[in-house]
């Protein structure tokens, strides 16, 4: 992750402990930007307990839980490259975090269907690398 976004969404993080927001309502960069912070942290939050039903469900497969981790690691290498190259237009503008946190946002949501997607396989579905149950 970029250490400028990171240092930008610093204070948003905390700033949601603290009150709630209307994102529906949002009029304002500071309240945009922490709604994207929002709305990320919630995809990647579905993101990682759909991994480790996944995970649990490869534990008799070391070989393709170790796939999967390498699958994964190289996925989350892409987004992030991927979403700063999409914000790069706007880097070190106040746009900057929502732009870079819309994106990273949509990918999460598209992986979240793709785990889904592995987490219906039927079992006996050689196309499919998740054993069903």
């Amino acid at each position: 992750m970029n250490p400028r976004l990171l240092l930008a969404l610093t204070p948003l993080l905390f700033t949601s402990m603290a009150f709630a927001v209307d994102c529906e309502n949002a009029s304002d960069q500071a309240t945009m930007n922490q709604c994207a912070a929002q709305q990320h942290a919630a995809a990647d939050k579905e993101l990682n307990a759909l991994y480790q039903q996944i995970t649990s469900r490869l534990k008799s497969n070391p070989d393709g839980k170790k796939q999967l981790v390498g699958a994964q690691r190289a996925w989350v290498a892409f987004r992030d490259a991927e979403c700063r190259f999409s914000a790069s237009g706007v880097e070190g503008g106040s746009v900057y975090p929502l732009i870079y946190g819309n994106c990273t946002t949509e990918l999460t949501k598209a992986r979240v269907q793709t785990f889904k997607q592995y987490l219906k396989c039927q079992e006996g579905d050689l196309s499919c690398p998740v054993p069903g149950v």
